[in-house]
């Protein structure tokens, strides 16, 4: 690999920091710290920029239209006048609201987004801010959402914002536990709760094209498929954006909002699908490193910005696919299925841990996965539950 490429902005912050050699030693570290924050507000808030666009531009694809197509060339300054006009929106505060509450909660929700942003590890010593307990951080910071979203509906002083908090808090809470519970196997495997530590743990190649990501094992690819799952569920997108369903509570707990304050909480949704998609490419797509050992020579910052556009394509495609689901039907599938499965791919880790991670594991652990699925499958009785309804009109 081309170490100067590779290396080019961690050159370019010990260059700046060069330059600073003259002032006192407590100096260099805020300044330091000042650059990862810079650097990673202003690509995220690019990301942003584009993903907006990106999005309706794919959905419209999928649906047969053009998508934003009038403002600059082929409409890719739209998020420009989306911002503007966010910006000179009226901000309407209901007269009987909490009025710091509503104020701060939209500034809580993006600071928990960006928060966790911070630990992820983007390239070759490219962690903003790495510390031992990366991932306990994470969900730490993640947690405080659900705070900030019932802040949202309690100081709106409105009962659709308050019915809208409280069915996201306890979607959130509920998808928050297999969330958890599926990156358990990994940091078991691994033995460090550090995102670079996983990474490092995923390095090295069968033959040269069989990469050692965790996504490869029978465990690994079903956590995987949870983890997705479960941050979908987490950022509030199709199929499960239950908590600001139109048809019933108006647009949840952002009702009393508007202007730049309704731009904060879909800038901070969007930072937390890059978050949870960041995650998920640390802990199952092998994070920065390449697919087959021949491409290493590519820097690991473009392998982990691809995996993430990946995921990110695959939460539009979703979105422009599937309908929205009812509310019970989300909470049945993550008491009744997603729990226990994420319980079940913790012993399915520990066997293929035991048995040598060889051939035999691998096996072993499909077995146990495989078993408890159809078992789950038989005793929820899914065709049943998600059989189309007969609709029974009063006389």
């Amino acid at each position: 690999m081309s170490d100067s490429l590779d290396q080019i902005f961690i050159s370019a912050k010990h260059w700046i920091l060069s330059l600073l050699s003259g002032l006192p030693d407590w100096v260099a570290p805020i300044i330091s710290s000042l650059i990862n924050i810079g650097a990673l507000l202003g690509v995220f808030l690019t990301l942003f920029a584009a993903i907006s666009v990106l999005e309706r531009k794919i959905l419209g694809r999928m649906q047969n239209r053009y998508g934003p197509n009038r403002v600059g060339p082929f409409g890719l300054f739209q998020p420009l006048a989306d911002g503007i006009k966010m910006l000179i929106k009226e901000d309407v505060v209901p007269a009987r609201a909490d009025k710091v509450v509503h104020f701060l909660a939209p500034i809580l929700v993006a600071a928990a987004a960006i928060l966790a942003l911070g630990v992820i590890p983007y390239g070759r010593n490219m962690t903003p801010f790495a510390i031992d307990g990366g991932i306990l951080f994470f969900f730490a910071v993640g947690s405080t959402t659900e705070l900030a979203v019932f802040m949202a509906g309690w100081g709106s002083n409105n009962k659709f914002s308050m019915l809208g908090a409280m069915r996201a808090i306890a979607q959130m809470v509920s998808y928050e536990l297999p969330l958890i519970l599926t990156t358990l196997p990994v940091v078991m495997i691994v033995g460090a709760l550090s995102p670079d530590a996983i990474v490092a743990a995923q390095d090295g190649y069968s033959l040269g094209v069989l990469p050692h990501w965790f996504v490869t094992t029978p465990w690994g690819a079903a956590a995987f498929v949870l983890f997705f799952v479960s941050g979908l569920v987490e950022s509030n997108r199709t199929p499960f954006d239950v908590p600001e369903g139109e048809s019933e509570i108006v647009a949840g707990h952002m009702t009393e909002y508007s202007g730049f304050k309704y731009a904060t909480f879909f800038m901070a949704e969007y930072f937390g699908m890059f978050a949870i998609s960041g995650l998920a490419v640390t802990l199952f797509l092998g994070g920065w490193h390449s697919p087959i050992a021949a491409l290493n020579f590519i820097p690991s910052y473009f392998w982990f910005f691809l995996k993430l556009s990946a995921l990110l394509f695959v939460y539009i495609w979703v979105r422009g696919t599937l309908p929205r689901t009812r509310v019970d039907q989300i909470m049945n599938f993550a008491w009744k299925f997603m729990l226990p499965m994420a319980f079940t791919l913790i012993v399915a880790a520990a066997v293929w841990h035991y048995e040598g991670r060889g051939l035999a594991g691998w096996l072993w652990s499909l077995a146990v996965i495989a078993l408890v699925y159809l078992a789950l499958s038989r005793l929820l009785d899914t065709r049943r539950k998600f059989a189309r309804r007969t609709y029974r009109f009063a006389e």
